[in-house]
């Protein structure tokens, strides 16, 4: 079976998979640049190690990149991963969080989970986040490779949380690949027993109406924020989702990003309604 190009080959196999890899997307200097700003983010700020034994506790993990450095506004943009982020969900969809997945050498591999477990909604069910991990070193069998169970966004069921005897396979990918997986589909991050470090991006996407998991308005200063592009500003929720959800004052708050706003659903509905009676009568 050949890897999936198009788009609609892409979402035909995260359908019946769960997960799809796009071979090699990331251009080498960008991939270069990426774990660059990484390592030296990681010595500017003293960043060390996770606290906790699920997020890993020889894993560095650089929360809210988007504060860091230009290079990482690109990230959420790539047009190959957000057209098809886009098509699962809706083109209103959300950036619920950028972080980096840095594994040092002796990182245990993680409980089997699933991203969405701690919401109390039945199974299976439409897509609700999809994850783009980015790789930025080859993923290996044994640097710590995403392991997977195939199909298993489709069961009626959440993981046993940590279980060690479900069959799994590695997400095995080479630098500059993307994995896009469902929120829902059993996985988890794998054991790095080699003796480098595995650098990797997690762009994970959500529904518009869900919350997302950083809170990305607080957590980037509005002087920052403006000098986003549009559509990033809007990844971040600077934007109302269907024209109702999330507004300001019945008003867009990219609006107080100095941007012209758009119409909330009932400015849009009376604004049809006046066309309608203006139209010339049949």
């Amino acid at each position: 079976m050949h890897p999936p190009v198009t788009l609609d080959e892409r979402i035909a196999a995260f359908r019946r998979d769960g997960f799809v890899v796009l071979p090699e997307i990331i251009a080498p200097a960008q991939v270069s640049l990426l774990q660059e700003a990484l390592i030296r983010i990681e010595a500017e700020h003293n960043l060390g190690y996770a606290k906790t034994a699920f997020e890993g506790r020889k894993t560095v993990r650089i929360n809210n990149l988007l504060v860091y450095d230009p290079l990482f506004w690109d990230v959420p943009l790539q047009p190959e991963i957000l057209d098809l982020a886009e098509r699962l969900l809706d083109r209103e969809l959300l950036l619920s969080s950028l972080c980096s997945l840095t594994l040092a050498p002796g990182q245990a591999a993680q409980p089997l989970h699933e991203d969405t477990q701690q919401l109390a909604l039945p199974r299976p069910r439409p897509p609700l986040a999809v994850n783009a991990i980015w790789a930025l070193s080859d993923f290996t069998q044994d640097n710590g490779a995403t392991h997977v169970v195939p199909g298993s966004h489709l069961y009626d069921s959440a993981p046993p949380y940590g279980a060690q005897d479900i069959e799994s396979v590695r997400a095995t990918m080479k630098a500059g690949s993307v994995m896009l997986f469902d929120s829902a589909l059993w996985h988890k991050g794998g054991a790095n027993d080699s003796n480098s470090r595995r650098y990797a991006l997690s762009c994970y996407y959500c529904a518009g109406w869900m919350r997302q998991q950083e809170n990305l308005q607080l957590g980037i200063p509005a002087d920052l924020a403006r000098r986003f592009p549009r559509r990033l500003q809007e990844l971040c929720g600077y934007s109302i989702y269907k024209g109702q959800y999330g507004h300001i004052d019945n008003a867009d708050p990219i609006t107080l990003l100095g941007r012209e706003g758009r119409p909330t659903v009932w400015q849009a509905s009376d604004a049809k309604a006046a066309r309608n009676a203006g139209a010339p009568k049949a």
